[in-house]
C-alpha cells in the first residue's frame, strides 16, 4: 500500500519504469498540444483585452469602472456605454461578462460591512476564499462551498454556483436579502417580503437585471470537518453513492476515465483536534493521467491496467480543520467544463453514459468527471429548483478540443433531463431553456421593467433568452 501523494509523484516520473517492469512498450503519443493563441493585448482601437479564467472568451471594452462604493456605481452606470456588464474573478466558461461596451469590476465592493444576528452583510466583489477567513473571526462560516473559491459573492449566486451535500443548497439558497443597481442608476433593495419578484429573480440573474452591490448572507457555525479521500474501484462507488450522499455532510466523487476507478471525498463535521492534510498532489495527479493518456491512449486496456498498479492500492488520506480551508480545492491547471444538474434518479445511469462514450470515442481525455448533489430551492432560474439534483461536470484540458462536449455528452444530458450549469459551456436557449424552468417568463418580464432598454445584454444574453 502506498499514498495517493507516492502514487502521483511515480506517476508523474515514472510511468516509462512501470511499462519496463512489465515486460511492455512505451508507445507515446504526440497528443501535447501548443499553447493556444493568444489575442492582441491591446486592439486597433487601443483597447485591452479582457480574457476569462480558461482562455476562450475574449473581449475589448470600450469603458471599464472600478467603483469603490454604492454611489460611485450608479453615477457611472447612468451614462456607461452599452452592454453594461460586471465582472468579478472570470471564472465562468460561457460569455457571461463579456462586452465591448462598459466592463464593471466589483473588485472595489469587497468585504463584510455589517451582521444581523447570524446574518453577515456582505459586499458583492468579496471573492468566497477571503470570505471564509472574515467570517470565522466572528465564529461564522459559509454553510458550503464550491470546488473552486476564487469567484466573486454575486459572480458566484448569479450563476447558482454550488458545492455538494443532500441537506446544502446552492450558495444563493443562503440568500436572505440582496440591493443591486439597475443600468439608469436605481438602487433596489428586494428580500422575500420587499420587491420578492425581483428578489425571486435575482438570486440567480445571470447579471442581467442589473449590478448586485451586496447581499445579506445566512451563515452557520464554524466547525472543524474531517476531510477522507480515498481511491476505489468506479463500479463500488457507484453502488455506494447514494448511501453515501445519505450518510456524509458532503460527499462528491470524481469518475477517472479510462482507469475503471473513482476517488471519493466526503466531509464531516467532528471536534477531532485539526490534522493538516498532506501538501497537495492534483497538479501531479493530472500529469499522471496525462502521461497515461499520452503513453497508453492506443490502448484502453494497458491504459486502465496500468493506472490499476499506479492507484489502485493507494491509502486513504486524512484531514482536519474548519469547513472554509477544505471544502474548496486549489486549481491552477486550467480547463474547459460543461456541468448539468440532473434529477436524483437519472445521474448515475447519465454518469455511466457519458463514460463509456468518452473511453469509446474520446482517448484524449484524461480530466476526472466531477460528481455531485445539491439541494433544492425556489429561485426563478436556479437548476435546484423543484427539488434537488445531481451534477456530472465534465472538463477538458485548456490546450485540447473540447467541441465533443456538444456532440457527444449534451445530448445524454438533456435525455436524462438536466439542466446546464448558467456559467458553463451549453448550447441550450430560448424556448428550450423556457421548457425547463416554469418561471421563464416571469424572470423575462422582471429583466424588462428593470432594464428596458437593454443596457444589460450583451450579444450572448440576447441569444440564450431568444430576443434577437
Amino acid at each position: 500500500m502506498v499514498t495517493r501523494r507516492k502514487a502521483m509523484v511515480l506517476g508523474a516520473a515514472g510511468v516509462g519504469g512501470v511499462v519496463l517492469a512489465t515486460g511492455g512498450a512505451a508507445v507515446v503519443a504526440n497528443l501535447d498540444k501548443p499553447e493556444p493563441p493568444s489575442p492582441a493585448a491591446v486592439n486597433g482601437q487601443g483597447r485591452m483585452l479582457w480574457r476569462n479564467w480558461s482562455g476562450i472568451q475574449t473581449a475589448y471594452p470600450a469603458q471599464r469602472l472600478a467603483p469603490g462604493d454604492e454611489a460611485e456605481l450608479a453615477a457611472g452606470l447612468k451614462t456607461a456605454v452599452g452592454p453594461i456588464r460586471a465582472v468579478g474573478a472570470g471564472h465562468s466558461f460561457t460569455a457571461l461578462a463579456a462586452t465591448n461596451g462598459t466592463l464593471v469590476s466589483l473588485d472595489g465592493l469587497a468585504g463584510v460591512v455589517d451582521w444581523e444576528g447570524d446574518t453577515a452583510v456582505v459586499r458583492a466583489g468579496t471573492r468566497l476564499g477571503a470570505l471564509g477567513p472574515a467570517l470565522a473571526a466572528k465564529g461564522r462560516a459559509m454553510a458550503n462551498l464550491p470546488d473552486i473559491n476564487k469567484q466573486s459573492v454575486a459572480g458566484a449566486i448569479s450563476t447558482a454556483t454550488h458545492g455538494t451535500g443532500i441537506g446544502l443548497p446552492a450558495i444563493h439558497g443562503d440568500v436572505m436579502a440582496l440591493t443591486l443597481v439597475t443600468a439608469d442608476g436605481e438602487t433596489v433593495e428586494c428580500d422575500a417580503g420587499r420587491r420578492p419578484e425581483v428578489f425571486d429573480a435575482a438570486r440567480v440573474s445571470l447579471g442581467a437585471l442589473g449590478i448586485i452591490t451586496q447581499v445579506k448572507l445566512r451563515t452557520t457555525a464554524n466547525r472543524r470537518l474531517r476531510r477522507r479521500v480515498w481511491i476505489e474501484p468506479f463500479e463500488e462507488t457507484l453502488g455506494k453513492a447514494e448511501d453515501r450522499w445519505k450518510a456524509h455532510r458532503n460527499y462528491e466523487f470524481y469518475a477517472i476515465p479510462f482507469t475503471g476507478l473513482a476517488a471519493n471525498i466526503t466531509h464531516d463535521e467532528t471536534d477531532e483536534p485539526a490534522l493538516a492534510p498532506p501538501p497537495s498532489q492534483d497538479d501531479a495527479f493530472l500529469e499522471a493521467l496525462k502521461m497515461l493518456r499520452n503513453t497508453f491512449g492506443w490502448s484502453n486496456g494497458v491504459r486502465r491496467s496500468v493506472a490499476g498498479l499506479l492507484l489502485g492500492g493507494t491509502e486513504p488520506e486524512t484531514a482536519v480543520d474548519e469547513g472554509w480551508k477544505l471544502l474548496s480545492t486549489e486549481r491552477p491547471v486550467r480547463f474547459n467544463e460543461m456541468e448539468y444538474h440532473l434529477p436524483p434518479e437519472t445521474q448515475l445511469a447519465a454518469l455511466k453514459e457519458v463514460q463509456a462514450v468518452i473511453e469509446k470515442e474520446r482517448r484524449d481525455v484524461f480530466f476526472p468527471i466531477e460528481v455531485r448533489r445539491i439541494a433544492a430551492d425556489d429561485a426563478w432560474l436556479s437548476p435546484f429548483g423543484g427539488g434537488p439534483r445531481g451534477s456530472v461536470a465534465i472538463h477538458a484540458w485548456y490546450k485540447d478540443d473540447y467541441a465533443f462536449f456538444f456532440e457527444l455528452i449534451e445530448p445524454i444530458l438533456q435525455r436524462a433531463g438536466g439542466r446546464p450549469h448558467w456559467g458553463k459551456l451549453h448550447s441550450l436557449k430560448g424556448q428550450r431553456l423556457g421548457a425547463l424552468y416554469p418561471r421563464w417568463k416571469d424572470f423575462l418580464e422582471v429583466r424588462r421593467a428593470l432594464d428596458p432598454k437593454g443596457r444589460m445584454l450583451n450579444p450572448y444574453l440576447t441569444g440564450l433568452f431568444d430576443l434577437a
